[in-house]
C-alpha cells in the first residue's frame, strides 16, 4: 500500500512577494500570455477566479508533450501568501491516487522567497516522486519573476 508522501522545493525571486503572489491569487488567467511556451491554456470551469472551490483546467508543457490537469483551489491564507491546490483529475493522476501541492510566497528585503511544495499517494511504489512537477513549478516561478521584473 503506498503511503502519503511529501517534497519541497525552493526558490528566490527578484520581484516583490506582493506581486509574485498577486499572479497566482488574481491574475491566473493571464499565465497563457506571460508565458506561452509553457502554460498553452488555462480554463475556469467552476467558480470564480482566484477564490475557494474554483476548478480550472490547464494545458502545459513541462517538456516536449502536453499535459493536462484539472485543479481546485482548497485553501488561500493571504496573509500568509499561501495558497493549496488539489489535483483532480488528468495526466497526474495516472501515477497518483491523490495530489496536491501549495505555494508560500514570504517577503524578504529585496525580492521574495517562493516554495512549492507536493503532498501525494504514489498509485503504486514504483511510481516516481514528483520531481519534475517541482522542477517545473520552478521554472515558472522564475519565468513569472522575469515577467514581473519587465513590467
Amino acid at each position: 500500500m503506498a503511503k502519503m508522501s511529501k517534497m519541497e522545493v525552493q526558490t528566490e525571486v527578484n520581484s516583490s512577494a506582493d506581486k509574485f503572489y498577486n499572479v497566482f491569487r488574481h491574475e491566473v488567467q493571464l499565465m497563457p500570455k506571460i508565458i506561452p511556451e509553457k502554460i498553452k491554456d488555462v480554463k475556469l470551469l467552476q467558480g470564480d477566479w482566484g477564490t475557494v472551490g474554483s476548478v480550472k483546467l490547464w494545458t502545459y508543457v513541462p517538456d516536449k508533450s502536453a499535459v493536462i490537469v484539472k485543479e481546485m483551489i482548497e485553501a488561500i491564507d493571504d496573509e500568509n501568501k499561501t495558497i493549496k491546490f488539489k489535483i483532480l483529475d488528468g495526466d497526474v493522476m495516472k501515477y497518483y491516487n491523490s495530489f496536491e501541492s501549495t505555494i508560500q510566497v514570504t517577503a524578504k528585503e529585496k525580492g521574495g522567497l517562493v516554495k512549492w511544495a507536493a503532498e501525494y499517494e504514489k498509485l503504486t511504489d514504483d511510481v516516481p516522486d514528483p520531481k519534475g512537477q517541482l522542477d517545473f513549478a520552478l521554472e515558472l516561478s522564475k519565468d513569472i519573476d522575469n515577467h514581473l521584473l519587465k513590467a
